[in-house]
């Protein structure tokens, strides 16, 4: 009977919608805010497709975890075989997530499965190093606003793909990179981010979302003035609204045509008008209600993970999705980023709309001047 430790940063997330670019020191500002939890429902997402494609394995696996907030809160009723090694009964810290950790490795786990963002795995794997068990296997649920590092997967439900495979012996165990983002440089529009240490995770290109790569080539300057010019002539236009998605290649291509557009936030033009920088969810909300022409959604997927949606954009919630519209959205993607992309990986987090993005089967992407191709979507 395997032995499951669990545990969720029940802050993780907390800040995406609001446009604050991570969750660590702003919890209790983004819960006042209006913030609501996504951390745990993710987990306890997860959960519940693990109890059903896992069957019987799942009635054999004994799950250990702290009783309250970081852990049996989230834990759907169809788990019975629950221990607890920690109590999280009220607010919470990076200090309770190693105390947690050192509960979860005394009581004897053979993998950790845990909900949070690239904070939260820093905190674990240095937690796992001073315990004594750095190789221990971990799999994680992305719950955050960034999400960089290789040792999660792409989303709750794959997480329990993963686990049931592994459970099955279907897959062995690897090492993967643990990035961190610098998030006070981050809130500044700059992007700080290191390999801070490894993990061990179970191998499955087909559910782990895989580590974050930074994509540039030299040479590239002539194909994004040509996307410029492309976007200028063909997108800006007195009625259409264009909401931009954060990423270096979408700045450089609105600084060409005359705007001032944040790194890592959302922005919006309409005509030559600039109407929203780096604005949040109820903002865009606010700008689209007030609009009535067409609406494009330009977005940059992430290098080496693919992800279009669902990562480091979360101001792109699912009422926000919508009101665009599936055949609004256009990436926009370099010939170097194209190399490292085999697929656009959509995680909206609403089963209904995922499957919407699921049956368009392909998304447009733009790639130079009048240049555009098509790449399949996958929703996990």
């Amino acid at each position: 009977m395997p032995r499951l430790g669990l545990l969720v940063n029940p802050d993780a997330g907390l800040g995406g919608r609001l446009g604050l670019k991570g969750s660590d020191g702003q919890a209790e500002y983004a819960r006042s805010q209006g913030a609501e939890d996504r951390s745990g429902p993710r987990m306890r997402a997860m959960l519940e497709h693990f109890s059903v494609i896992a069957g019987t394995k799942s009635e054999e696996c004994h799950w250990i975890t702290s009783d309250g907030r970081m852990g049996s809160e989230w834990i759907p009723e169809s788990i019975s075989e629950i221990e607890f090694s920690h109590s999280s009964k009220g607010p919470t810290s990076a200090n309770d997530t190693s105390n947690a950790i050192s509960s979860l490795l005394a009581s004897g786990i053979d993998l950790l499965v845990y909900a949070g963002g690239d904070g939260t795995t820093r905190d674990i794997v240095s937690a796992l190093s001073e315990g004594g068990f750095p190789k221990l296997p971990v799999i994680g649920v992305p719950t955050g606003v960034k999400m960089h590092s290789g040792c999660f997967a792409s989303s709750p439900k794959a997480a329990a793909e993963v686990l049931a495979s592994w459970i099955g012996g279907d897959l062995l165990i690897a090492s993967t990179e643990v990035l961190d983002l610098d998030e006070e440089l981050y809130r500044q529009g700059k992007w700080v981010v290191r390999i801070y240490a490894e993990a061990m995770t179970p191998s499955s290109p087909r559910w782990m979302q895989g580590a974050k790569m930074r994509v540039e080539a030299s040479g590239e300057g002539e194909i994004v003035e040509g996307i410029a010019e492309h976007i200028e002539e063909t997108l800006v236009e007195d009625n259409r609204l264009i909401l931009w998605g954060s990423g270096g290649t979408l700045r450089s291509i609105g600084e060409m045509i005359g705007f001032k557009l944040t790194t890592l936030g959302i922005d919006a033009t309409r005509g030559s008008q600039q109407v929203g920088t780096d604005i949040n969810e109820s903002e865009i909300l606010g700008i689209l209600d007030s609009h009535e022409g067409p609406v494009t959604l330009l977005l940059s997927p992430m290098g080496g993970q693919g992800f279009l949606i669902g990562r480091g954009n979360l101001q792109l919630s699912p009422s926000v999705l919508r009101r665009v519209g599936v055949d609004g959205v256009l990436g926009v993607v370099t010939p170097a980023k194209l190399l490292t992309l085999r697929v656009l990986r959509i995680e909206t987090g609403d089963v209904e709309l995922d499957i919407l993005f699921s049956e368009k089967k392909y998304l447009k992407v733009l790639q130079g001047y009048r240049t555009t191709r098509v790449l399949p979507v996958s929703v996990d």
